[in-house]
């Protein structure tokens, strides 16, 4: 068997292989790409919105004059920890990590050594705890359609009232709440007609729809719609069952 074989540049972080393999009665191409240590660091589409935004400088440093470790905030490191991406730290056992804030029950974020990131909860012991914070958890409401039947189940969630969610994100929690797939996503718009979600360029009009309009403490202001997928009777409905 014959082997020749060609390397094509891509972009400059990465590249292509192309290798074309000859015999008697066949004739084979195979495409192989070969990932770098750039495409490695990136940050997938959808975790992003799951990572906080991380302080580039912390407000106190523990180097400076005047600065209380004994009252401080702290953590000790119990395993190394390695830093899959930029927004994360990188500690060795037994560091001592100075915290800045708890960003949610599984992830703190700290200081270490002049670098400032956010590491998980259960590979440190807490030496002394953050101040007790208001509580995070906010709600999203749900109305629930079926039939003649109209529910409302309001749903925790840790993320902030101003974020925009990801489309598939919210189909996800909405499929496991209410434990059916055959579900479709609404909101009402200012005219009070319901609109389907299809895409998260929807979901973000939705947002920031919803931003202009009263709301209750710790509950987005916009609220989902929850309706079978095969029903389209409700878009042609003249009065909503339930008033948002």
């Amino acid at each position: 068997m014959e082997q020749e074989g060609n390397v094509l540049t891509h972009p400059p972080e990465s590249f292509l292989l192309l290798v074309k393999y000859q015999g008697r009665n066949y004739e084979d191409i195979r495409l192989f790409f070969c990932q770098s240590e750039f495409d490695t660091n990136q940050i997938p589409q959808g975790l992003r919105r799951l990572r906080p935004r991380t302080r580039r400088v912390k407000s106190v440093s523990p180097q400076e004059p005047g600065f209380d470790r004994l009252a401080a905030p702290r953590v000790e490191a119990l395993f190394d920890f390695t830093a899959s991406n930029k927004l994360e730290l990188s500690f060795k056992k037994g560091d001592l990590i100075y915290l800045l804030s708890r960003v949610n029950k599984d992830w703190f974020e700290g200081t270490l050594r002049d670098a400032t990131g956010i590491f998980p909860c259960d590979f440190v012991s807490v030496i002394k705890d953050l101040p007790q914070e208001e509580d995070p958890i906010n709600w999203l409401r749900c109305y629930y359609h079926d039939d003649n039947v109209s529910s409302i189940r309001d749903i925790s969630v840790e993320e902030d009232l101003s974020s925009i969610p990801l489309f598939q994100d919210l189909m996800e929690l909405i499929r496991r709440e209410f434990e059916r797939n055959d579900i479709a996503l609404n909101y009402r718009d200012a005219e009070g007609d319901l609109i389907r979600l299809l895409s998260n360029e929807d979901v973000a009009l939705m947002v920031m729809q919803g931003r202009s309009w009263p709301s209750e403490k710790h509950i987005f202001p916009w609220k989902l719609h929850v309706t079978r997928e095969d029903d389209y009777s409700i878009y042609h409905s003249t009065k909503p069952a339930i008033s948002t």
